[in-house]
């Protein structure tokens, strides 16, 4: 198996917030707590502002600035391909949160450290689904070999600029773009 990753697809979401509560609830974060997030982005079109979701969490990157900046090794890369957080190490510095350029590492008050998605690596190791992907009604969200990822639904992610330093970082990600960003739209600021 080759690197592991996320697939979205922004044409099928509905933007019902199911993945990101499920992965609140599976783990068991506080409010102003959060792994993955659904936000609306505003694509510029040829006909102009076409509005889309997009459900983001850990891009689990090939190159990961927050492995990179990490003080103890906290943050690391596993076996897997995945990055993933040892909260046994943590010094709680904010170093990770404060240099992710893709805002997916968030500040645990209850803990005192950092805590990021680990694509439910207890979940996978199950043989089971990560919860977002489980819980995904219109499934819009898949986990597994990139390259398969890929193969199966194409690799238009770095059309658009959803995704700062994607050059640099390298996410472990493929996304199904809107047919008005596959036409040269791009992500309002």
């Amino acid at each position: 198996m080759g690197k592991l990753g996320f697939f979205f697809n922004m044409n099928t979401c509905l933007g019902c917030g199911a993945c990101q509560v499920a992965c609140k609830d599976k783990k068991g974060l506080q409010a102003g707590e959060f792994f993955r997030r659904v936000d609306t982005v505003i694509l510029e079109s040829e006909d102009g502002p076409v509005y889309h979701h997009f459900s983001g969490a850990c891009n689990h990157c090939e190159n990961p600035i927050c492995v990179e900046t990490c003080t103890t090794g906290s943050m690391h890369v596993a076996e897997d391909g995945t990055v993933q957080h040892d909260d046994g190490i943590c010094i709680g510095c904010g170093t990770c949160l404060w240099n992710c350029p893709y805002g997916s590492i968030s500040f645990s008050k209850v803990h005192g450290m950092g805590q990021k998605c680990d694509a439910c690596i207890d979940l996978r190791n199950e043989g089971k689904e990560p919860a977002c992907v489980a819980a995904c009604p219109t499934h819009s969200l898949k986990f597994g070999d990139l390259d398969e990822l890929q193969k199966e639904y194409g690799t238009d992610m770095n059309a658009i600029s959803i995704l700062k330093d994607a050059e640099k970082t390298k996410p472990s990600l493929t996304i199904k773009l809107p047919k008005a960003a596959a036409k040269g739209g791009s992500v309002r600021e």
